[in-house]
């Protein structure tokens, strides 16, 4: 569980190179990118506590990264604008997750997921 803070980005890009290297791959750039972007729009939009999870899926063997936060909003790919200083990370997870989606929690808020396809 992350605190809403400036610093939960960096948690949780720490917490995917551990998972990673425990798992013996090697590359976990796409991974930590993902994560980073997931739990920065937790921190800006989302409410409550942070909780990121990353699990290799049985079916595939992918690794599927998840965070949790009990925000009732729903993330949002907004079009393209260059001008913009933010608005990009959803744009970067789509590029880079093999698929990623939302679903709502049961006791509110929502997971937003990612399964990686280039890590």
């Amino acid at each position: 569980m992350l605190e809403r803070d400036a610093g939960a980005a960096g948690v949780a890009r720490r917490f995917m190179a551990e998972q990673f290297r425990g798992w013996g791959i090697a590359d976990d750039y796409a991974a930590r990118l993902v994560a980073c972007e997931l739990v920065t729009n937790a921190y800006r939009y989302g409410e409550g506590p942070i909780v990121v999870r990353v699990f290799l899926d049985e079916r595939d063997g992918l690794p599927v990264i998840e965070v949790w936060d009990g925000g009732e909003g729903r993330p949002l790919v907004r079009p393209e604008n260059y001008a913009d200083m933010r608005g990009r990370g959803l744009l970067l997870v789509a590029e880079m997750a093999h698929a990623w989606g939302v679903r709502p929690l049961n006791e509110g808020g929502k997971v937003v997921w990612a399964k990686c396809a280039a890590c």
